[in-house]
């Protein structure tokens, strides 16, 4: 069983974090398209959560054919899942790397800039977070499994406004006094966070419940594989994202909802949004049959590729400049000064940039998909 809903909703994840990570200007930016700066939670915020939603999704029709059997699952299907986190993680750390590499080959910065390499990132939390997920599924019972995803939501809240490090007091949920940024700079250094920063928006404490993310992705596709392709599915999907959206807007009250540090309020109610988007999609394209999302269905397809594709053209054009002399633009900026900014002005040339990224990779993977390459981890 497959379900085109979910290609789409996956198409439609990627084709989102590619807009968002591709501004002309990120001086010039409609709010939409940014990131809360601390608490709180903007469209933009719900990306990152959705793309590890699908994944869950995926891994529940991906890995039925070991969960749906009594036999012992073999110690191979275990090293397939490491190795897929593994490779997952390193694309993940070389696109760090790439930058410095770049930067020392094509603007003389010091070799010793390698030795601020971030560890973690995007593509290293999709990797762990799949990779604990799928220890889980295959070890614990569903209940169990919905029980350790309650247990590390109320666990993290606790961890999080309990303890007091570094001097602070006991539940600060600042950039420099929480307990993820603690535990960052503890095991990684903090020449290894984001920016060189007091704690990482990917770090590793915070990893624990965007695991929970993708298994409540991989509740709701174990979920959908037994139910009837019709409209009450849709409601059903539809009523529960509405209850979360509320209980996670209620909770962050008490716990702020926040991307960064991905508390636990952050998922449920970014859980919720999925459960809407995805009902919508489920709605108009499994049970009546429209159309409209062959274009995010090609993007699904080969997701990571276009993440890692992408990441490393926007870092050569951000790492080569135009012209000679001191404070020449680089060629990203060249681009949109040139190309957009004159006829559209500064947002919506820095928008126009964005989608026109965002067409230029869709060219790409449509043929791809014309071809039928599909390149899998």
């Amino acid at each position: 069983m497959r379900l085109k809903s979910l290609d789409v909703f996956r198409g439609i994840a990627i084709a989102s974090m590619i807009l968002v990570n591709n501004p002309g200007s990120w001086k010039h930016i409609y709010w939409p398209l940014e990131h809360a700066e601390w608490h709180g939670c903007t469209p933009t915020d719900l990306v990152f959560p959705f793309f590890l939603f699908i994944v869950g999704c995926a891994m529940s029709f991906s890995l039925s054919k070991y969960t749906q059997t009594t036999t012992k699952i073999n110690t191979n299907i275990y090293w397939r899942i490491a190795r897929r986190a593994a490779i997952l993680f390193v694309l993940g750390f070389l696109l760090n790397t790439s930058s410095i590499a770049l930067d020392v080959l094509l603007n003389s910065a010091p070799v010793e800039n390698f030795g601020k390499i971030r560890i973690m990132g995007v593509l290293q939390r999709i990797g762990l977070a799949y990779f604990i997920s799928a220890i889980a599924i295959f070890n614990l019972s569903p209940r169990n499994q919905k029980l350790l995803a309650v247990a590390v939501l109320l666990g993290y809240w606790g961890a999080l406004t309990v303890f007091s490090v570094g001097g602070y007091t006991a539940g600060e949920l600042t950039p420099e006094g929480n307990l993820g940024g603690y535990v960052d700079r503890l095991i990684l250094g903090s020449q290894h966070l984001y920016k060189g920063g007091p704690f990482d928006p990917e770090g590793l404490l915070s990893t624990l419940p965007a695991v929970v993310t993708v298994l409540t992705g991989h509740f709701t596709g174990e979920w959908l594989r037994v139910q009837k392709i019709k409209t009450r599915t849709s409601i059903n999907l539809a009523i529960c994202g509405l209850s979360c959206v509320v209980i996670g807007h209620l909770w962050g009250f008490s716990f702020p909802i926040n991307k960064q540090l991905w508390t636990s309020s952050y998922v449920v109610f970014t859980a919720g949004w999925a459960f809407l988007l995805l009902a919508a999609c489920y709605e108009t394209i499994e049970v009546r049959d429209w159309k409209w999302g062959r274009p995010f269905e090609i993007m699904g397809v080969n997701a990571i590729f276009l993440f890692v594709a992408s990441g490393i053209v926007a870092r050569i054009l951000l790492k080569t400049h135009i012209g000679t002399g001191r404070n020449v633009p680089t060629t990203y900026t060249w681009i949109y000064e040139n190309w957009f900014l004159p006829w559209a002005g500064p947002l919506n040339g820095s928008l126009a940039f964005a989608v026109t990224a965002v067409l230029f990779w869709w060219l790409i993977l449509y043929e791809m998909y014309r071809r039928g390459w599909a390149i899998k981890i």
